[in-house]
C-alpha cells in the first residue's frame, strides 16, 4: 500500500511509497540508532490509534508532546506573538484534535525546526494549517527525506521569520542545527529554543553539548567555541531545551558560557 511510512526510533516520515525502506537513513548513522530488534515501521494512520498529543505551559510557551512517548520523545513549543504564532521542532504526530487545539491557541504561522532528528511530520503539519512555511537551514538538505514545496531553505548565518524571533545557525550536533531567539521572551530579557544542540541538562545548572546523545559521543571543542561565538551578542535569559520540564528559567545567556568553558576544560583534563 502506498504511504508515507514513519520510523519509530527516530520518527522521520519518508516520500509515500509501495514499501518502506530496508533501513532509516536518520536512524543509520552514528548520531542516532537502529535498534537490536531491527528497522521498524509505521503510519500516521496507525500513530493516530496508538497515541494521543499532551498539552502543557513550560513556563510561557505551550509544549507540544506524545502519550505514550514516541521516537526521539521531544516536545514541540508554541511560540505566540504579535504578529502570529510560530511552531519550534515537531513530533510526529498530528490529527484533527491537535489543529483544533493549535487554533484556539492562535494557529500557527510558520514552522521552524532546529536539526533533522526533529524533522518527523513536517510536511503533514504544513499542510494541516494550509501549507505554512517550514524553515529549515540548508546545510542539513542531505536528511530530508520527503521534500514539498513548504520547506524553506535558509543558508545566511540568521534568518528573522517573523519580528522579534529570529533563527541561529550555531552548528554542533548537526551542521545546520538550529536555535531559535525571541527577544520578547522572559517577560522581554530574551529566550533561546536550543533543541538538543545546547541540551538542558537533568539540573538545570548547565547546558550540553554533543554528537550523538544515544551512543555517548561528546562534541569536540572547536564545535563547541563555534556555538559560543555564534551566539556571542544575543541576550537571552530563559533558555528552552527539547524535552518536558528543560527549561533554565533564568540567567541563561551566563549558563551557556560557563556550560562551554566547563565543557572544554573536562576535553582538555589530564588523566588522572
Amino acid at each position: 500500500m502506498n504511504q508515507a511510512w514513519i520510523c519509530p526510533t527516530c520518527g522521520t516520515q519518508y516520500e509515500p511509497s509501495d514499501a518502506p525502506a530496508a533501513r532509516c537513513s536518520i536512524c543509520d548513522e552514528e548520531r542516532q540508532f537502529v535498534p537490536p530488534t531491527g528497522q521498524q515501521w509505521t503510519s500516521l494512520a496507525q500513530l493516530r490509534k496508538s497515541h494521543m498529543a499532551t498539552f502543557r505551559r513550560e513556563g510561557e510557551l505551550i509544549g507540544i508532546g506524545t502519550a505514550p512517548s514516541f521516537g526521539i520523545g521531544q516536545r514541540a513549543l508554541l511560540v505566540r506573538t504579535r504578529h502570529g504564532n510560530v511552531l519550534w521542532d515537531c513530533i510526529s504526530l498530528i490529527d484533527d484534535a491537535i489543529v483544533d487545539i493549535v487554533n484556539a491557541l492562535g494557529g500557527v504561522k510558520a514552522i521552524a525546526i532546529s536539526h533533522p532528528h526533529y524533522y518527523t511530520t513536517m510536511v503533514e503539519w504544513s499542510a494541516a494549517f494550509g501549507g505554512i512555511p517550514v524553515y529549515l537551514h540548508a546545510a542539513d538538505r542531505r536528511w530530508i527525506m520527503r521534500s514539498a514545496p513548504c520547506l524553506q531553505l535558509w543558508t545566511e548565518p540568521t534568518r528573522k521569520i517573523l519580528p522579534g524571533v529570529t533563527l541561529i545557525r550555531v552548528g554542533g550536533h548537526f551542521e545546520g542545527g538550529t536555535v531559535l531567539h525571541w527577544a520578547d521572551g522572559a517577560d522581554g530579557k530574551g529566550a533561546l529554543l536550543s533543541g538538543d544542540l545546547l541540551q538542558v541538562t537533568l539540573d538545570r545548572k548547565f547546558v550540553s553539548f554533543m554528537w550523538s546523545y544515544p551512543n555517548y559521543i561528546p562534541l569536540g571543542e572547536k564545535a563547541v567555541r563555534a556555538i559560543a561565538k555564534r551566539l556571542e551578542g544575543w541576550r537571552y535569559d530563559a533558555i528552552y531545551g527539547a524535552f518536558w520540564d528543560r527549561v533554565i528559567a533564568a540567567d541563561g545567556a551566563n549558563v551557556t558560557q560557563k556550560s562551554v568553558a566547563r565543557h572544554i576544560e573536562i576535553l582538555q583534563r589530564e588523566a588522572r
